[in-house]
């Protein structure tokens, strides 16, 4: 069975959004055990930021 359209398109754009609001809320309202879950949610868009952002110049260059 093929994957949709949508899912092949928006999937890792979705996967980010959602672990993004998951460490900015656990940021909000959590202590202790929740920092983990914001430097994970937060840090990993951030490092897959500028890891397609330097494979994009690389790619062009």
């Amino acid at each position: 069975m093929k994957a949709s359209p949508f899912w092949s398109l928006w999937g890792w754009p979705l996967f980010i959004a959602v672990l993004s609001g998951a460490g900015l809320v656990g940021g909000l309202v959590g202590d202790g055990q929740c920092d983990w879950m914001t430097w994970i949610g937060l840090g990993v868009p951030c490092v897959a930021s500028v890891w397609f952002g330097l494979r994009g110049r690389r790619a062009r260059a």
